[in-house]
């Protein structure tokens, strides 16, 4: 009997495989989430041009998210049996020229019928990812890994963001909406030529529906991995509950900012690209539980501070939030790699459904407490939530410590 040859290495830092994956998945994290939240400084436009309420114009981005939710959740089975690489490009292929059909929707219902569609097709990049990554990187470098591809998230949202408000002001929403799409075509082209193909992926034979529902259901026992799962649920609640609504209240009196001017403030995000990227090197050297703990408490914290009137400390809130979600996205994801073992495909689905759920859910959910009781009530909401999480991270069973 010839003897089984073991797996490959995984990818090391400082080699060139290394490199070309981490530009690769930067470039996919950037398209995915420039394309998913380049509706979000619309948001006033759509419910001026619509004649929607805030609730409604937030549909917008929780249909997408809501669409995102499940489709990760499909996707986490299908990448289990098909190549990873083409998976991803499809993905982002297919939601970029979405993404073009919704910039020149005549009416309401058809543009969150392709906004929904987009987030649908989005799903197949952020699971793969992150299975990806805890499968072809070396244990001893794959906080770092991660922590790259998540500042690759958080560039490509700051980029949607500050691109889309400064073209709407310029021209207008629509062509903000089909420069976009361009943009993800591009960085599609980019990832398909770079990511490095699968050494260590062993694909399994058809969807196996069975295989997955037990190991979904072996997951969901492990209480370590559902502490998590409710922490990507407060993460993306907190964040994009506060970014939808802050553009409301600053568009509005005593602020009366432009879109332009509004738009400036997500590029807090080049905090959250370093901020990632430190947070998976300190999990990776001094164990999880406290980073994770500390970016909720930063976030908390964050959310208290948008109380305040003069606009430069509303700003420095905003600041906050967006280093704490950052920090503890990053450990909280790399952390789901390393407990879910042989499933990490089904780990990340689950993760990245809660993740997206929350985002969803909370993102229009938001909109009510606005409407209802103001930027107060908005807070209330958030910072609710950031306390709840900072508590499931504090009771997590081991620090994720290195041995």
């Amino acid at each position: 009997m010839v003897p089984l040859s073991p797996p490959p290495e995984g990818i090391r830092r400082g080699t060139p495989a290394y490199t070309r994956a981490n530009i690769a998945l930067f470039l996919a994290g950037c398209a995915t989430f420039s394309l998913l939240y380049s509706v979000q400084p619309l948001l006033p436009e759509f419910a001026r041009e619509f004649r929607v309420g805030p609730g409604v114009a937030s549909l917008a981005l929780s249909f997408t998210t809501g669409a995102l939710a499940l489709s990760i959740f499909v996707a986490g089975a299908v990448g289990q049996a098909l190549p990873r690489r083409w998976l991803m490009l499809g993905s982002m292929l297919l939601a970029s020229l979405l993404q073009l059909v919704a910039g020149v929707a005549p009416d309401w219902p058809l543009l969150l019928g392709a906004r929904l569609a987009e987030g649908f097709a989005l799903g197949g990049v952020p699971a793969v990812a992150m299975a990806y990554l805890a499968e072809e990187m070396h244990p001893d470098d794959l906080g770092k890994a991660m922590g790259l591809y998540v500042s690759g998230t958080a560039f490509g949202g700051m980029m949607g963001r500050v691109g889309m408000g400064v073209l709407t002001e310029f021209g207008s929403w629509r062509i903000a909406m089909e420069a976009m799409g361009g943009f993800g075509l591009v960085a599609a082209t980019g990832f398909g030529l770079l990511l490095p193909s699968s050494r260590r992926f062993v694909p399994q034979r058809g969807l196996d529906l069975g295989h997955h529902l037990a190991a979904w259901r072996g997951l969901l026992r492990q209480t370590a991995l559902l502490r998590l799962f409710g922490v990507g649920f407060v993460l993306t609640s907190v964040f994009v509950a506060l970014f939808n609504y802050a553009g409301f209240r600053l568009s509005a009196p005593p602020y009366s900012l432009g879109q332009s001017a509004i738009s400036l403030i997500f590029l807090t995000y080049i905090s959250g690209m370093f901020s990632s990227t430190a947070a998976g090197h300190l999990a990776d050297h001094y164990g999880r539980r406290l980073p994770l703990a500390g970016g909720l408490g930063v976030m908390a914290l964050g959310v208290v501070v948008t109380l305040a009137q003069p606009l430069w400390l509303v700003i420095l809130g905003i600041a906050l939030v967006t280093v704490g979600y950052f920090i503890a996205h990053s450990v909280a994801s790399g952390w789901v790699g390393r407990l879910s073992g042989a499933a990490k495909g089904q780990a990340a689905a689950l993760y990245l459904l809660f993740y997206y759920t929350g985002s969803s859910i909370t993102g229009s959910l938001g909109g009510w407490f606005w409407q209802g009781w103001g930027w107060p009530g908005v807070v209330a909401l958030t910072g609710g939530l950031a306390l709840a999480g900072m508590i499931m991270a504090l009771t997590m069973p081991g620090g994720g410590r290195r041995a």
